[in-house]
């Protein structure tokens, strides 16, 4: 693992740092990063710079004030234990000194572990200075059974699960949610799991989708009038319940997961970003790394199997990329960033060093000739927005 101390600093008078290591150089970014490690940063970056924000009075619907938030998936020790629960705190605590301030999780990550986490952290701060968003859609109960299906988490909380869209279910999945957090509310509320993909509901998706038209959605809409939280939406993995519900209710925010990155995002351009736009709602971009693909994981949208046309485009964009002086990393996180509709990305990390890395990927000048390339090559999309457009 490449520690940040080893990298070369230049420009320090005009707090311009070059985020190249030697090992980067030497090996030029193709060695896969493990569980833990971290694709180095390269390029020139102001370390002065902020992280970059909504301006307030943009949108009458609410969204978070940091474009750059921190997804709560890797502190449900999703794929990997991470043990002790000192090396979560202080990814945490390097994320909140790196400026991140919109936090988001579920009860569903570990079973409550990501939340509770989350509230280690949390809990000790104003509750004025930061973004809080959770979910709802399953209800957690004690036991002493383990799960028969493990998802992702590994060592988990000892809880099962059922789904439960209705308003009684959301309600009492809030409050729940504020228990283990340890703090007094919750900014944004998101509607979990409603999609095909859900292997784990399967056909079964519609008839909770038609359970949380009568139940979820309107409730959150009162919550959200009576000012216990302040918008909703969906946290979802396909887009199909974002076409349904712009029919059936009146969500704020999307937390669109796996449906655009620099990769893969010609269906969230051409209609799933223009239909959410024209009703001043915004999106959230989860997984702005395709799972970690694209910070050197040797998986795709959480799925060891990578496909093979990915494949190909990651070579083909790393080698561009590597030729302007810049990493993959670096370039799928401000791409993702960079649309109009969207309010925040949120990648995940397990360490603190990662948090370093994704912090000032946010800050490199990533050159124009850079995005050009990529068009002229076909690798994104023409009307696809880059940063510095």
């Amino acid at each position: 693992m490449v520690s940040r101390r080893s990298f070369i600093k230049a420009g320090a008078a005009l707090g311009l740092t070059s985020a190249v290591s030697s090992t980067a150089l030497a090996d030029k970014l193709k060695v896969k990063a493990s569980s833990g490690e971290v694709m180095p940063t390269r390029g020139l970056y102001n370390s002065h710079e902020m992280l970059p924000v909504n301006r307030p009075g943009d949108s009458k619907r609410y969204r978070p004030l940091s474009r750059m938030g921190l997804g709560g998936l890797a502190a449900g020790n999703g794929f990997n234990t991470i043990s002790p629960d000192e090396e979560i705190l202080s990814m945490l605590h390097a994320a909140w000194d790196s400026g991140i301030r919109y936090f988001d999780t579920s009860p569903f990550y570990g079973l409550s572990l990501s939340e509770r986490r989350f509230g280690d952290l949390l809990r000790n701060k104003s509750r004025d200075d930061y973004v809080l968003s959770s979910k709802v859609g399953r209800l957690l109960t004690p036991s002493s059974e383990p799960l028969e299906k493990k998802w992702h988490w590994a060592n988990h909380s000892p809880f099962h699960y059922k789904y439960d869209y209705t308003a009684s279910g959301t309600r009492r999945s809030v409050e729940d949610t504020l228990h283990r957090i340890g703090v007094s509310s919750l900014d944004i509320v998101y509607i979990h799991d409603l999609s095909p993909q859900n292997s784990d509901m399967g056909e079964d998706w519609v008839k909770y989708y038609d359970e949380a038209v009568k139940g979820a959605m309107p409730e959150l809409s009162k919550m959200r009038d009576e000012g216990i939280i302040k918008a909703w939406g969906f946290g979802i993995n396909t887009p199909e319940v974002v076409y349904k519900s712009l029919e059936d209710s009146d969500p704020d925010i999307f937390l669109l997961a796996l449906q655009y990155s620099l990769l893969d995002h010609e269906v969230a351009l051409q209609k799933t970003f223009p239909m959410i736009e024209r009703r001043d709602m915004s999106v959230v971009v989860g997984a702005p790394l395709n799972g970690g693909y694209l910070a050197g994981r040797d998986r795709f949208n959480y799925d060891s199997t990578i496909p093979e046309k990915m494949k190909q485009k990651y070579a083909a964009i790393s080698n561009i990329a590597y030729k302007y002086g810049i990493d993959m990393k670096t370039a799928a996180l401000q791409f993702a960033e960079a649309p109009e509709v969207v309010s925040a990305i949120i990648p995940g990390a397990r360490t603190a060093e990662q948090i370093h890395e994704n912090v000032a990927a946010m800050k490199v000048k990533v050159p124009n000739d850079f995005w050009s390339e990529l068009k002229s090559e076909g690798l994104i999309v023409q009307a696809a927005p880059v940063p510095n457009a």
